[in-house]
């Protein structure tokens, strides 16, 4: 028995190895449910081929590890099929207890997915706990239920339950380790990535705005002044003013390219945010007014953090105008804005209920030259981007269309 449990044991880590070694590089957000339900079904699989019998006529396996794991990483559409899978071929292996192991995956199938979006929201200590705990509630209440057809049972099946409920629990706790593990690389090479990126942006944009800035002035210099030649015909002045605007929006694109440098020496300050935001508010709300939108604005924050001021005030007043530019013309807006802390952090919300976004606009978000707005350049959540990256901050989305955005900022506290 101990045997064959260890070999059950070695079905739940294939799958996972298989995965480390020939996709934890390639895998990408289409593939990876794909890649979740292949695995999960060659272990449930692989468990059912090589069960644990006893004498009293229990069968044992570790099927429901990766179906509970599945359910739970990727709700119901990864749990149905598994679901189907599970059912089919434990009618192929036949015996007894076919119609028991139908109803249980069936309650199971029914009721895990549904904590699927809480799970993935939880942290990773909190998601290894809940599923190990799910795990072996799920095996407790299946061996209890298997008792009611007996009148007695001997030492071999309460060892056994030991044994099992053991397994399920070690099993489900090393699985979900490594696949905490393996989401943390993932996090940490795409932060890599993305940092290096802005890092690249920052060295650029510093050098090349300012060689552009110099003739962009002296352009624009020479143009106000054609601008006041009385020789100048109305439709002659009309493309001068045409091309003093163009230039304008060129020192605007490039001034957004500054706010991209490292940050400077003499602007950096250790505040709580509070002037900042205060400021940004201030001289944001006029601007929403204009565009009909209310501003709800909190600030209860007491951690300190260090951080260049002028790029900090930027990257909010950024934010504040999508926020507002994101409701439409023809409806009330709001803009709620709070500064919290949690966990020694300091947290920055900005929530709209402005027109939304979808998933593959909000995988986007931060991309150089991608916006949502028609003459949107996309450098303004880049430079937003940036800025939290510096200080090493993270920034969350959460968006749906039709409904708002909220974006929540987490940046670390200043330490001693």
């Amino acid at each position: 028995m101990t045997e064959t449990l260890l070999i059950n044991f070695l079905f739940l880590f294939f799958p996972v190895l298989m995965y480390v070694i020939f996709f934890e590089n390639k895998v990408n957000k289409h593939n990876h449910k794909l890649l979740l339900f292949l695995f999960a079904s060659v272990s449930m699989i692989l468990s059912m081929s090589f069960p644990i019998q006893l004498e009293l006529g229990f069968i044992y396996d570790l099927r429901y590890i990766p179906f509970i794991l599945g359910a739970l990483f990727g709700g119901y559409v990864i749990a149905l099929p598994l679901y189907v899978i599970l059912n089919l071929f434990r009618f192929v292996v036949g015996g007894d207890g076919v119609l028991l192991s139908f109803l249980y995956s069936t309650v199971v199938f029914i009721v895990v997915p549904m904590f699927s979006s809480r799970f993935i929201q939880l942290e990773p200590f909190k998601r290894i706990q809940t599923a190990v705990l799910i795990s072996v509630a799920n095996t407790a209440i299946y061996l209890l239920t298997l008792t009611t057809f007996y009148e007695t049972l001997n030492q071999e099946f309460w060892l056994s339950t030991i044994h099992l409920l053991a397994i399920y629990f070690f099993g489900t706790l090393i699985i979900m380790i490594i696949i905490e593990k393996i989401l943390y690389n993932i996090q940490v090479r795409e932060r890599m990535m993305e940092t290096e990126r802005l890092n690249v942006i920052s060295e650029l944009s510093a050098s090349i705005s300012h060689e552009i800035r110099n003739p962009l002035t002296v352009t624009s210099g020479f143009l106000q002044l054609l601008n006041k030649s009385k020789t100048l015909k109305e439709k002659e002045k009309r493309y001068v003013d045409l091309s003093m605007q163009e230039v304008k929006r060129a020192e605007t694109i490039v001034s957004d390219f500054l706010s991209l440098a490292k940050p400077q020496a003499e602007n950096m300050v250790t505040s709580n945010l509070e002037n900042e935001t205060n400021y940004v508010n201030n001289i944001m709300i006029p601007y929403a007014k204009i565009h009909k939108v209310d501003v709800n604005f909190t600030h209860t924050n007491t951690l300190e953090a260090t951080f260049d001021q002028n790029q900090m005030k930027q990257t909010l007043i950024n934010l504040y105008k999508n926020g507002i530019e994101a409701v439409e013309q023809d409806r009330r807006g709001v803009l709620n804005v709070s500064v919290t802390s949690s966990d020694g952090k300091i947290l920055i919300t900005i929530e709209d209920n402005g027109n939304g976004m979808t998933r593959e606009e909000m995988a986007r978000i931060g991309k150089p030259y991608y916006s949502t707005k028609k003459e949107g350049t996309g450098l303004g959540m880049l430079m937003v981007y940036s800025t939290v990256n510096k200080i090493g901050g993270k920034i969350k989305v959460e968006s749906e269309k039709g409904k708002g955005t909220t974006f929540t900022i987490t940046i670390p506290m200043k330490k001693n």
